[in-house]
């Protein structure tokens, strides 16, 4: 596995992703829903898209700014099916 930037972002949104149930977890295979850890992972996205902003090329910075997309409406799409409850 390359060591750079893109993997520490698939890294974060992949469990931002497992923690939000919309991928099962590696090990044990299962789904759980833990939005609030989900939200820590996008958070984190958003702190090292903010500290790189101007040092990464553009397709890193492409890259990170898809995956905090991605992470964000999942999230937010979670926040709604779940008012009805």
């Amino acid at each position: 596995m390359k060591r750079d930037i893109n993997a520490i972002t698939v890294l974060l949104a992949t469990q931002g992703m497992i923690n939000i149930g919309a991928i099962p977890d590696p090990i044990t295979h299962e789904t759980h829903k833990q939005p609030e850890k989900a939200q820590v992972f996008l958070d984190l996205l958003e702190v090292l898209m903010e500290k790189t902003r101007g040092n990464l090329s553009l397709n890193e910075a492409n890259f990170l700014k898809s995956a905090v997309k991605n992470l964000r409406l999942v999230l937010e799409q979670d926040d709604t099916s779940g008012e009805g409850e």
